[in-house]
């Protein structure tokens, strides 16, 4: 794919498309709440980046432009026109199209998704069109090796999704009951009731708390006694409930996360999560004894009132730190704007 070579500018423009959001977001979103994992990574990552490149959104459901601190927001039907750097978020036929009206840009697919099975043919369209991949893991850059395939296929890497900087233990008493879900709902809940129902048969004083970030309806079944639903939170006091509980209680076998900002952000605050081993990237964001390879409710159980006793000692991943994340992303997005035929195909 043959990239036309761009203008030298101090600071380079980055463009941020996300052609599928369902509300305009912004930085003020992350103190509302209602937010989910993708966009809080992208406003953290860009945040950082407006020092050294001139960084622009376009966003689907926006219909008015903001000048905010991490970059200006627009409609997306304003277009990427004269970036340096195209960032398309999820949508690979985005990408592609993207390609045919701005030749001269470097195209990036920033990839927090697992494409589903009638997206095999993403790779070889990505490859033809010069587009890379960014994946939020290793574990999620090997699923989607394995799911593309053999044949002609775009470069593919991976940059950790970030947690701040600043995240840290605390005073904050842990309630030795008190277990917390906090998740959409698509992401087992239904399961996590289920499990949450058995385990109350053995520790009758358990509750689960639940913060549902609110972007998705879900039908979760029957729900079980003892359940409290939190409502969607901010971050700010999401992290204040994580502080409370005794763990994040995820022990869920349907839905396998590509990074699990919840749970590296759970360790950050020194509280523990149950999640089941050989999912998505659990065994990548968490340490051993967090990830359960069996979650039957006498093993659940144990572990439970282990940690009721002696809680594990978990913190940050310092891989997984805001300041660490976006110097990849800034060493990445210069070295790109430079030289966009290399970022394809080194």
């Amino acid at each position: 794919m043959h990239l036309m070579s761009r203008p030298h500018r101090s600071r380079p423009r980055i463009a941020i498309v996300d052609p599928c959001c369902g509300a305009p977001y912004d930085p003020l979103s992350l103190t509302r709440g209602g937010l989910g994992g993708t966009e809080a990574t992208v406003l953290r990552v860009c945040a950082t980046l407006t020092r050294d490149f001139e960084v622009r959104h376009y966003q689907a459901t926006r219909r008015e432009p903001l000048a905010t601190s991490a970059g200006l927001m627009l409609p997306l039907s304003a277009g990427p026109a004269g970036a340096d750097v195209i960032i398309v978020l999820n949508t690979w036929k985005v990408a592609v199209k993207l390609r045919k009206l701005h030749p001269e840009a470097a195209i990036l697919l920033w990839l927090h998704i697992r494409p589903g099975r009638h997206n095999r043919k993403m790779g070889p369209a990505l490859h033809a069109a010069g587009v890379r991949i960014i994946c939020v893991s290793r574990s999620h850059m090997d699923w989607l090796r394995a799911f593309l395939g053999d044949g002609a296929l775009p470069r593919t890497g991976f940059i950790y999704n970030p947690i701040a900087d600043t995240l840290a233990p605390d005073a904050t008493r842990r309630d030795p009951n008190r277990l917390l879900f906090a998740s959409a709902p698509h992401k087992g809940l239904a399961e996590v009731f289920g499990r949450f129902d058995a385990l109350r048969a053995v520790l009758p004083d358990l509750t689960l708390a639940v913060a549902d970030p609110g972007y998705l309806r879900w039908n979760t079944g029957p729900v079980a006694k003892n359940v409290r639903f939190l409502g969607t939170l901010s971050h700010g006091a999401l992290m204040r409930q994580m502080r409370r509980a005794l763990c994040l209680f995820m022990p869920q076998t349907s839905f396998a996360e590509t990074f699990g900002l919840v749970m590296a952000e759970a360790n950050a605050v020194g509280t523990p999560v149950l999640a089941s081993a050989a999912l998505g990237a659990n065994e990548e964001v968490l340490t051993p004894g967090q990830y359960l390879i069996t979650l039957d409710t006498a093993h659940l159980a144990q572990v439970i009132q282990r940690w009721q006793t002696t809680p594990p000692d978990v913190q940050a991943n310092p891989q997984f730190r805001l300041r660490n994340v976006a110097a990849q992303w800034s060493q990445l997005l210069h070295e790109t704007a430079l030289c966009p035929q290399r970022a394809v195909t080194a």
